[in-house]
């Protein structure tokens, strides 16, 4: 075996130029992957960062079949107070979990006393809230942030400030109708303004979760949902099996189970964009593919084709059919893997450089958003992978031929 690598290291170095030429489309193609999956990557997780650090948390549960109506903000689907206990108790036993925030959800009329429209709130404990959704605070436009609200203040949509002229300090009236049909009204004021982003939630005001327990006079501490955040998120899989197994035992009356546990792929249409990056990144793997195997399999077409004499010596004096065909599919390797390691270094020396660059862009409001691009090592093996096994697969029709080819007729070639 040792003296095959050593043959097929001697013949890709006598022709150089052919060799260079192939590494460098390899190489090129490496880096076009690597550097777009780890581009593309940093930007996923950007998004998704700020879908769920700012608005969604990573999981959230729910009375079962509040999700199905949840855009009619149900109030009889709400959990009772001894089903949120059991939920937190499961929560603070889960070690994946680092924190949780409680919500109860409504619609209310807004009014500033000259003109009213319908609002969607968030009922939320700024405590527990800023803990789970920590970019939160980032969302606020206009107005105090520290502490994110105290009782009988109101951060509204932008959306709706725009739209009826809210300032800072405006005293505003909220009218709601709680589950057994009364009517209840509460006067507050405007805290703040909220960038209204894509997705649920996304034109939601908050008030606090005590406020809105007055508003829709509940005595029981209700919950219409609870948003959770975990240590990590690749721990969202696991954590969401876990929640599912413990909450999912828990029936009620008819025996059918109580909660439902969703992770913000579920909640969130940014989620579809997420998959449309992973179907380009895997389009980008095949078109790697593409450049390696013609590019291979050009160069081994031509190396059989001017080597016919040197193959019928070779099985002319004695060397079987097998070790030419190794010869030759050693070449293939060895030109994968050339191109592969130069073009992983290459793309490392990159992303380098531009983590140290610390390029920055805008995204909506958003300004002086960093691009961090990053590989993870299971990228990195995949794509090698991927054109070190194309880059065999290609030279084995060459080889083939080569190992095939007859000793007489191969010699008589001109």
């Amino acid at each position: 075996m040792f003296s095959i690598f050593k043959f097929a290291i001697r013949n890709l170095r006598r022709y150089r130029r052919r060799t260079l030429l192939t590494s460098v489309l390899i190489t090129l193609g490496v880096v076009a992957v690597l550097l777009f999956v780890s581009i593309s990557g940093s930007f996923k997780a950007m998004m998704i960062g700020q879908i769920t650090d700012s608005m969604l948390g990573h999981l959230q549960v729910h009375r079962k079949g509040y999700l199905a109506s949840i855009d009619s903000l149900p109030l009889d689907r709400n959990m009772k107070g001894k089903q949120v206990a059991e939920v937190k108790k499961i929560l603070e036993g889960n070690d994946a979990v680092e924190a949780y925030s409680m919500r109860i959800k409504l619609g209310a009329m807004f009014s500033n006393f000259s003109e009213t429209t319908s609002i969607r709130l968030n009922a939320v404990n700024p405590k527990q809230e800023m803990q789970t959704v920590p970019r939160l605070i980032d969302r606020i436009i206009d107005g105090k942030k520290e502490g994110l609200l105290e009782k009988g203040e109101i951060l509204v949509p932008e959306l709706i400030a725009k739209g009826m002229k809210i300032k800072i300090g405006d005293t505003v009236v909220l009218v709601a109708t709680n589950k057994d049909g009364s009517v209840n009204g509460q006067p507050f004021v405007v805290r703040g303004i909220l960038e209204g982003i894509s997705g649920p939630g996304g034109r939601d005001g908050l008030i606090h979760l005590d406020d809105a327990m007055t508003l829709l006079r509940i005595e029981d501490k209700e919950i219409s949902e609870i948003s959770i955040r975990l240590k990590g998120m690749g721990l969202m899989n696991e954590a969401f099996d876990q929640l599912e197994d413990r909450l999912g035992s828990i029936k009620d009356k008819n025996g059918k189970p109580l909660f439902e546990v969703h992770t913000w792929e579920k909640l969130s249409p940014f989620f579809n964009i997420a998959e449309m990056i992973d179907l380009m990144t895997f389009f980008i793997k095949i078109m790697l593919v593409a450049i390696v195997l013609v590019s291979i399999m050009n160069v081994m077409i031509m190396a059989v084709y001017e080597r016919i004499n040197e193959i019928g010596t070779m099985a002319a004096i004695g060397t079987v059919p097998g070790k030419i065909l190794s010869l030759f599919v050693m070449e293939g390797f060895l030109l994968g893997v050339f191109g592969t390691l130069i073009g992983i270094v290459i793309s490392l020396i990159i992303i380098a450089g531009m983590n140290t660059a610390r390029i920055s862009f805008n995204f909506g409001r958003q300004e002086g958003l960093l691009l961090a691009p990053t590989i993870a090592l299971n990228d990195v093996v995949t794509v090698s992978g991927i054109v070190i096994t194309i880059a065999v697969l290609a030279s084995l029709q060459p080889a083939w031929k080569a190992a095939r080819m007859d000793p007489i007729t191969a010699l008589r070639h001109v």
